[in-house]
């Protein structure tokens, strides 16, 4: 039963994306539609980022922790003050997170789908709980 709930609890979630990676970008997409999320984005660039990240409607974002070589920490700033959960996304592991995000979800890349299905339920819950 816990895996049913937790198959709708992402189920008609929005999830903005930002991963300057084409081939990584397609691949979350797909896995975030298997789960019934809606995609938005992705944004490959930070200047998109920002402004998706102060316009869009969103519930959750997934953040590439570098960007076409910047760090993503302004929009990750954004998204927080707009009260909303965020995991980033690196392949350097929870390490390489600068505070004050040290204490966000953090999916290590290469991710499996129940790495980023897991990842991404227990941000939701930890806003919603």
């Amino acid at each position: 039963m816990s895996a049913d709930l937790n198959d709708e609890l992402l189920n008609g979630v929005r999830v903005l994306v930002v991963e300057d990676e084409a081939a990584i970008s397609m691949l979350l997409e797909d896995m975030l539609l298997d789960f019934g999320c809606t995609v938005v984005g992705p944004a490959a660039r930070l200047s998109t980022a920002l402004e998706m990240a102060a316009q869009e409607t969103f519930d959750v974002a997934i953040l590439d922790v570098n960007v076409a070589g910047e760090p993503i920490y302004p929009v990750a700033e954004a998204i927080v003050a707009r009260d909303r959960p965020l995991v980033f996304s690196t392949g350097y592991g929870g390490a390489g997170i600068r505070e004050p995000f040290r204490d966000r979800p953090v999916v290590q890349k290469p991710f499996s789908q129940a790495d980023l299905k897991r990842t991404l339920i227990g941000a939701m819950r930890s806003v919603k709980g």
